[in-house]
């Protein structure tokens, strides 16, 4: 009996084992990882600091007063020794409603003018920036000097490019016009009816952009096994059909990068379109980081809550769209 009994006792000892301690909370987790990785975190800091102070603080501010009627007037100030507070109020969502609604007139229009203009621009981007790739990846002289022309209107700063198309597009005694007019062919306003400022934006953005594009292809492209292209030849592909199954597919990861990149930089284009007709002109040819500008900075008086709200909106769709984008190749990816 009482072996049983001694024996049922050391059985049950040992099924109990140690019984497990409460879970360690997320400040205690974080102080252990802290003194764990102390180093890194000292590292770290300081882009923290400055991330939060150029970046989450204007976007915590510009959310804030997108949700007030804050505009140039009612905004707080210090004039010498007098400090006025502010006096705007807290109006809810009242602005985005007036905007997606269509009651302030103008983010439809230019909202659909800025899809065209990312659309069209991105297009020609990569559609010409992929043949010039296709053709300086070829051998062929003077190669190197070829590049270094065509890299030229993405190493010189967009401020210099924009300020040469303007001299070059002048309704009066610009070189195109001029060379047109030589021509005895029509000279085309530019840069004074909205029809051919929307076609001047857009031929400035893509003489900007294609460099970017062109070099990314042409580094995916070198990337590719010549051995590929050699099978595909012994096979009897068409150079169409090379391109179609050899380089396309081996160009997929680097074409969806660069599309990304381009359809996002291309949708906040600020410089170009502010550059070529300034600030206060080509109401019909501003995209919407343009016109938010010109809401908060353009006008008497300043609308900093519908400029926030703007650039609220724009933040949003280009989140979700890069959401989406990236599903999508995920998708392609997994059917490949």
């Amino acid at each position: 009996m009482t072996v049983a009994v001694e024996g049922g006792s050391d059985k049950t000892q040992r099924g109990a084992g140690p019984r497990p301690g409460p879970r360690p909370g997320p400040i205690s987790r974080f102080r252990q990882s802290y003194n764990r990785n102390w180093y890194a975190w000292a590292m770290v800091a300081p882009v923290v600091a400055v991330i939060g102070a150029l970046v989450l603080y204007p976007l915590a501010r510009g959310i804030y007063l997108s949700l007030t009627d804050a505009n140039s007037s009612n905004v707080g100030k210090t004039i010498g020794v007098n400090e006025i507070p502010d006096s705007f109020s807290w109006v809810g969502f009242d602005n985005y409603t007036e905007i997606l609604s269509g009651g302030d007139h103008q983010f439809w229009p230019h909202f659909t003018w800025t899809i065209v203009w990312t659309v069209v621009c991105v297009a020609l981007h990569y559609g010409i920036g992929m043949s010039l790739a296709l053709l300086l990846n070829r051998k062929l002289r003077g190669r190197t000097f070829y590049r270094m022309v065509l890299i030229l209107p993405w190493a010189v700063p967009t401020f210099v490019t924009v300020f040469a198309w303007r001299l070059i597009l002048a309704d009066d005694g610009g070189i195109l016009n001029m060379a047109l007019e030589w021509a005895h062919l029509p000279t085309p306003p530019w840069l004074s009816e909205p029809f051919w400022q929307r076609i001047a934006a857009i031929t400035v953005n893509t003489w900007v952009g294609v460099p970017f594009m062109m070099v990314s292809l042409l580094g995916g492209l070198q990337s590719i096994p010549s051995e590929q292209y050699e099978a595909a030849e012994v096979d009897g592909a068409t150079p169409w059909q090379r391109f179609r199954h050899v380089t396309l597919p081996g160009l997929r990861s680097v074409s969806s990068t660069v599309v990304l990149l381009g359809t996002i930089w291309t949708f906040n284009q600020f410089v170009v379109i502010f550059l070529l007709f300034g600030a206060t002109g080509a109401p019909e040819a501003q995209i919407l980081v343009t016109w938010a500008y010109r809401l908060g900075f353009g006008q008497d008086p300043r609308d900093y809550a519908g400029s926030a709200a703007y650039g609220v909106i724009i933040l949003s769709m280009l989140i979700v769209f890069a959401s989406f984008y990236r599903r999508w190749l995920a998708r392609n990816e997994k059917a490949v």
